[in-house]
């Protein structure tokens, strides 16, 4: 483990494998370094190619929490790893992550050489964002009074379990971890997705890193209306569906197809 200070003092705590141009992998929701479901084996699935750098967002794992949050302070966050790792990097970025990962581009402009987006859940579906309204304010509720466990199961009745499920996932041993970074649910979710996470095209046409977005064919269907229509708002951008791939995409399907991105173009 290596750490960085950020700009407003915050210490975010990374992983660096591989050799070659940097690459950062920027997690979704409720993933870190201790309670990682993938990322690790993606970056070494990728180290043969790039310098590999799995760092922990803020509020999670090894990184500190400085408050009160804000989403340029996460920006910050990732110009930092991309200074440690010589100044410029490419992006990778799954759910929630792609999100953040989009708005780092935005703002950090020629440091990020490459953007990869996998499966932003924004969604336009007028009723999908009424759901949405309802999820940040119950969820800003529940943190609020301190129902950390109760925040997260919330979360995973939002992404489709079942109460029952979730009372069965509450005996996991990796529940404690999860609980502990409740908290930050309302990073992705209030924050950077926004009270109706919509798609935000005229955020996305301010991009103007080259662009991967790409879905999954076995995901949700509104996963590919939402790739369509960032690949379409981001100039320089293409589109992929990555096949027989839910939300959950496997290292073994992905990395190729960033390998070929960055280092082909295709």
């Amino acid at each position: 483990m290596e750490t960085v200070t950020s700009k407003d003092g915050t210490t975010i705590a990374f992983d660096r494998v591989g050799s070659g141009p940097a690459l950062v992998l920027v997690d979704g929701a409720m993933q870190y370094r201790a309670a990682d479901q993938g990322m690790a084996q993606l970056a070494d699935l990728l180290a043969p190619n790039f310098t590999v750098f799995h760092y922990d967002r803020r509020g999670r794992g090894d990184s500190d929490n400085t408050l009160p949050y804000a989403v340029a302070r996460e920006i910050e966050d990732a110009a930092a790893i991309i200074e440690a790792a010589g100044g410029s990097a490419y992006l990778v970025g799954i759910s929630s992550g792609a999100s953040l990962a989009m708005e780092a581009a935005v703002v950090l402009g020629e440091k990020v050489a490459g953007l990869a987006m996998y499966e932003a859940p924004y969604n336009d579906e007028p009723a999908a964002r009424q759901r949405w309204r309802e999820y940040v304010r119950q969820l800003d509720r529940l943190l609020a009074e301190g129902r950390d466990g109760d925040a997260v199961g919330l979360f995973m009745m939002l992404v489709g379990a079942s109460a029952e499920q979730v009372e069965e996932i509450r005996q996991h041993p990796m529940w404690h971890l999860w609980e502990a970074i409740a908290p930050t649910l309302a990073y992705d979710h209030t924050a950077i997705l926004g009270e109706e996470a919509a798609v935000p095209t005229e955020r996305a046409a301010q991009v103007r890193a080259p662009t991967l977005v790409m879905d999954g064919e076995a995901s949700f269907p509104f996963m590919h209306e939402t790739a369509l229509a960032l690949a379409n708002a981001i100039p320089n951008a293409r589109h992929r569906t990555l096949a027989g791939q839910t939300h959950e995409v496997t290292p073994e399907a992905l990395a190729p197809v960033l390998v070929e991105f960055f280092v082909s173009g295709k």
